[in-house]
């Protein structure tokens, strides 16, 4: 399921994006609705259930009113969908220290980032195709941003760079995120889909090892990990993570001495 975000109303989308500090409670026994409210509802319904259980009545049925009474604070799901998703970038750090250079700086951006996104997967059903053009989400390129300039790459250069720090971190993420999702959707979990499916590639294709000898090769190096309680697929992910982190540094720190050579 993916998302595009931006899809209402400019202007009023915008304002509601780029507005100040909630106000406090109405007074009164019985505190009265607010955006913010509705926004936490609607975030906490996403996190549970995914971004396909999401609707107005979900989230007024969380607060206990219908979901006639939300649309005085937010005209629809899309709308409501923009301001989830830059609330809860909010919850990423904003400054690394810069003391030891920007590489371990990236690297705990990157393994920050990428928890933030198993946390809330949901966000990763909202398309990058169109942001949200909200302050937390430009916060977000903010803080990359003031450690790649550490750098000292030129601008041109740093945008590609950006990209591709940005789409590896999201990209893993996306395949933790889609194998839990897989499991709990499907009932079954990544160790038994295999387990039923080996032997029955093996009987249909004997001859498999000899067709294809260098996936042979690569499968039968398993991610080193003394974690037997997580399952295969994330120890898989975790690994190749941190071997294709390195090597994405690696690769960043090439180009950083090319451009000083």
């Amino acid at each position: 399921m993916v998302v595009y975000a931006a899809q209402g109303d400019a202007r009023r989308s915008l304002s509601s994006l780029w507005r100040g500090p909630a106000d406090g409670s109405k007074p009164g026994p019985k505190p009265g609705l607010s955006l913010e409210a509705i926004i936490d509802a609607a975030i906490a319904v996403a996190d549970e259930h995914g971004m396909a259980a999401l609707s107005m009545r979900a989230v007024g049925e969380r607060l206990g009113r219908t979901a006639m009474a939300l649309y005085t604070y937010v005209p629809n799901k899309a709308e409501l969908i923009d301001l989830m998703y830059d609330k809860v970038l909010g919850e990423l750090p904003g400054d690394y220290p810069l003391d030891d250079g920007w590489r371990p700086a990236l690297t705990a951006w990157a393994r920050d980032t990428r928890a933030f996104y198993l946390w809330h997967p949901w966000v990763l059903q909202v398309s990058q195709a169109r942001p949200v053009l909200g302050p937390n989400e430009f916060r977000m390129l903010e803080t990359l941003l003031r450690i790649l300039k550490e750098t000292g790459l030129d601008v041109q250069v740093l945008r590609g760079v950006v990209g591709a720090v940005v789409q590896f971190v999201r990209g893993s993420a996306e395949v933790i995120a889609d194998a839990r999702r897989a499991s709990r959707d499907t009932g079954v979990s990544d160790e038994e889909w295999w387990y039923t499916r080996s032997p029955v590639l093996e009987e249909v294709a004997p001859d498999f090892a000899t067709r294809f000898p260098l996936t042979t090769w690569l499968g039968g190096a398993e991610a080193p990990t003394d974690d037997e309680c997580t399952p295969y697929l994330e120890r898989e992910a975790e690994w190749n993570f941190t071997v294709g982190l390195d090597v994405l540094l690696d690769g960043i720190e090439a180009t950083v001495a090319r451009s000083v050579g």
